[in-house]
């Protein structure tokens, strides 16, 4: 039982880490789940209540970061919510249309289109394009050192 709890709690890391990169995969909810997976399968009496206080607000602080880094990075370029829309939309349809380049590709597209969409010049529109794949970058900067604290801080606990 040990040894299959560890394979979950791992496959689990290696999801939410996976995640950080490919909006697919859950991400920081796997990670956040491979704790409850530990403590159901092993115990949760390493987990006291600063560790559920402290992972709970990383968690939290990741879910905010996410969407609005990526927000911050194509507003500070001047684009709008069209934009910020069209990149999301992007980020989610890229990586189908064009597998791995797509992650990069889809969310510049899609928000140089939303800003097309509402007549934004193409100059402008490009300028919001660069600050959404900038956004996005900073954004899975931001997750991955999140991400890989949790799991630091959960080993630091059950070790």
């Amino acid at each position: 039982m040990l040894i299959t709890a560890w394979i979950i709690v791992i496959l689990l890391f290696i999801i939410g880490m996976i995640g950080a990169v490919y909006p697919i995969f859950p991400g920081a909810i796997a990670i956040f789940a491979a704790f409850f997976v530990y403590g159901w399968m092993v115990s949760f009496e390493p987990f006291g209540i600063w560790f559920w206080v402290i992972q709970s607000t990383i968690f939290v602080g990741l879910i905010v970061a996410d969407y609005a880094v990526s927000a911050l990075g194509v507003k500070r370029f001047g684009g709008n919510k069209a934009s910020v829309i069209g990149s999301m939309i992007g980020l989610i349809v890229g990586p189908f249309v064009i597998p791995v380049v797509g992650l990069i590709v889809g969310p510049f597209l899609g928000a140089v289109i939303g800003e097309l969409i509402i007549g934004t010049e193409t100059k402008q529109a490009f300028r919001a394009g660069l600050g959404a794949l900038i956004g996005l970058l900073s954004s899975v900067v931001v997750k991955v050192v999140l991400q890989a604290l949790m799991i630091i801080l959960f080993f630091i606990w059950v070790l």
